[in-house]
């Protein structure tokens, strides 16, 4: 068969770094400045944009008019207080300062009004973003990423980014404006003591500037760190079972306190390094309005300064010093939220390795229900992969899967059957080569209408925290009508013998838990191959769906299967010898290469591989077999000696009411 010369991928994907999860890491050296990595957000943020510079106006106006207090004491001191004494005039100054403060409130609640909802709704958009690029990122993403550092993003990362768009970003603009006013005022009103107070904001910048080269880097590793930990968690939960039967929890529980403490760490230097800025961001100012009042002081006793500006300096130095000390936290929020920023636009910036074309092609209805299925000189390697990266596992092959047909995909364990099934669908992307569909190319579709003809059943049933009812029908048609829809999931669940979910609680409502681990491993497999059956596919994958039930249940759904595939085009990859009869041929897989296609029969006779490897999937069979039999004869003696139990503890109960009697 010709094969198709190796395409050029469309796009590359961004190469991301893998999280790990143990040892803490140090940020990566960024050249983006703090500024244009927060600028991101206003594709987010800009719906939101109107109503939070308005809340920043209002908080603005809150610390102006803050400001015009210590000019009306001004006033006051060098009005009525010092000149006529008239306290209608201290009235009406009262009267305006109260004023002022009401307003000052009101306008301090319209800035909470104002832009709290709005963060709200930037904060849902930026987390419905990211699930969607996480839908859309092919499974070698999410191979390399771990699901704690994914989950750490999605939700404590954009709540800090959140945080800081509806009060650490404007703060921050309120503070400095409030700073440079209030500093113009006070070198307005008294020039030498505003220039001393200018002076003091020398050393202040610059612990502003190393303040925040120390902190971003404490910053990025304690988010690193807290996904890391995530990871942990996920794991050890999903894997409790695993834990409890090797008695593994203590050194579970070490590696998290590990963790744990490392991330304590940090979280103290964070600490550490804040608490120095902020305390000379409190000392400093203090330190500096020390001086000024000693000076203050001679130049009030030489009148080179009048009492009520003295007074409105030192009352305007209360105000200025309060969004002065506050630069300390506000800076480390917006260098907080730089440090998420950045990991979320990490993951959104990842391009798709397997993309929608931009004109995509068409499947055309096959006549008999199954679709051709065709792999022409397929090669592929796992990018990334530790020093196997690059390796190729697949290295050229043909195969032709006729329309209704079944074929087992035999081979031995790791020669690459579960990686070849995953290249139909386009859960991964083939390196060189060609996949087609009733003579097109799988790259030349869009994803949705490929998988809408092509389902799987993987070997490892993944069920989600649903009823079996939305599980079965998950990749069934939307607009079936609710007659249609029972009929398809009452046909699967008998087809892969899932009778057992109507007995359920709740029945076929009944919701199985997370990862469906409320049921046995057998039950999953069973109710996620229905779920492959209800989507009524062109062609069917199925990577050994039967391998955790016993010998007695796999002949009836092998049987039932036979009846249900016909005129539907499936591979079935075999690890038991007894899952090669579903097949009408098999398939030899050697070496990352099809070295055989025939009748079961004709290979044996023929093919010394094939012999090999099924003599090798007869052993493993047979082992299973044997524990399977030593299980169920450990039950029925556990069996036994319980109802020996019942009997012996009846018989000396009526001995004792016998006795009692007499």
């Amino acid at each position: 068969m010709p094969s198709d010369p190796p395409r050029t991928p469309r796009l590359s994907p961004t190469p991301a770094p893998q999280p790990s999860g143990s040892s803490p890491r140090t940020a990566p050296q960024r050249t983006a400045s703090t500024t244009s990595v927060l600028l991101r957000l206003v594709a987010w943020g800009r719906p939101a944009l109107p109503r939070i510079v308005l809340g920043g106006l209002t908080a603005l106006g809150a610390s102006l008019l803050a400001l015009a207090v210590p000019q009306v004491l001004r006033a006051v001191v060098n009005g009525p207080l010092l000149t006529s004494g008239s306290r209608t005039g201290v009235v009406e100054a009262a009267g305006l300062v109260l004023l002022l403060g009401a307003l000052e409130a009101f306008l301090v609640w319209c800035r909470r009004a104002l832009i709290l909802t709005p963060g709200t709704n930037v904060e849902l958009a930026m987390r419905r973003d990211l699930f969607r690029r996480l839908l859309d990122l092919p499974v070698e993403f999410h191979d390399r990423w771990s699901g704690g550092q994914l989950l750490s993003r999605s939700m404590s990362d954009l709540s800090t980014v959140r945080r800081w768009m509806v009060f650490g970003l404007v703060m921050l603009c309120v503070s400095a404006t409030t700073v440079v006013v209030g500093v113009g005022l006070m070198i307005a009103t008294a020039p030498v003591l505003g220039l001393v107070y200018l002076a003091g904001a020398v050393p202040m910048v610059w612990l502003g500037f190393r303040f925040r080269r120390d902190y971003r880097v404490v910053a990025r590793r304690a988010r690193d760190q807290a996904g890391d930990l995530a990871t942990t968690v996920e794991e050890s939960v999903h894997g409790i079972r695993v834990l409890k039967a090797f008695g593994r929890g203590e050194d579970a529980l070490g590696d998290f306190v590990r963790q744990a403490d490392a991330l304590r760490a940090t979280e103290v230097a964070k600490a550490r390094t804040q608490s120095r800025v902020t305390f000379a961001l409190g000392a400093i100012p203090e330190a500096v309005l020390a001086v000024s009042l000693a000076i203050g002081v001679v130049l009030a006793a030489r009148g080179d300064v009048s009492v009520g500006a003295l007074v409105a300096f030192f009352a305007t130095a209360a105000i200025v010093n309060a969004p002065v000390e506050r630069l300390g936290q506000l800076l480390a929020m917006t260098l907080d939220a730089r440090a998420a920023t950045e990991r979320f636009v990490q993951v959104i910036d990842t391009v798709p390795a397997v993309q929608d074309p931009d004109e995509p092609a068409r499947l055309s209805a096959p006549p008999g229900g199954g679709s051709l299925v065709e792999l022409a000189d397929v090669r592929f390697a796992h990018p990334g992969r530790g020093r196997d990266a690059g390796t190729e596992i697949l290295t050229g092959i043909d195969l032709r899967l006729e329309p209704g047909t079944t074929t087992a995909l035999v081979g031995l364990t790791g020669s690459g059957k579960t990686t070849l099934l995953q290249l139909v669908p386009r859960l991964y992307d083939v390196t060189a080569g060609a996949v087609r569909v009733d003579g097109v190319d799988v790259r030349d579709l869009t994803r949705a209408e490929l998988r809408a003809a092509v389902s799987v059943a993987f070997e490892d049933p993944i069920l989600f925290s649903a009823s079996v009812r939305e599980n079965v029908l998950m990749g069934a048609p939307d607009d079936l009508p609710p007659e249609q829809a029972e009929a398809l999931l009452q046909r699967s669940l008998d087809v892969a013998r899932a009778g057992f979910a109507r007995d359920l609680p709740d029945g076929l409502d009944t919701v199985i838990g997370e990862e469906g681990l409320s049921l046995s491993g057998g039950q999953r497999q069973r109710v996620a191959l229905a779920r492959a059956i209800a989507v009524r596919p062109r062609v069917l994958l199925l990577d050994d769906p039967l391998s955790a039930l016993d010998v007695t249940t796999e002949a009836e759904v092998t049987r039932r299967l036979r009846e249900e595939l016909a005129g539907t085009t499936t591979l079935v990859v075999a690890h038991r010898p007894s899952t090669v009869a579903l097949a009408d041929r098999v398939a030899v897989l050697e070496d990352g290469r099809i070295t055989a296609v025939g009748a079961h029969a004709d290979l044996l006779a023929t093919h010394a591989h094939y012999r090999y490897v099924l003599t090798a999937l007869e052993l493993e069979d047979t082992e299973r077999a044997a524990l399977e039999a030593e299980r169920r004869d450990r039950a029925a003696e556990r069996r036994e000696d319980e109802e020996s139990e019942v009997v012996e503890v009846a018989d000396e109960t009526a001995d004792e009411k016998l006795e009692v009697r007499r």
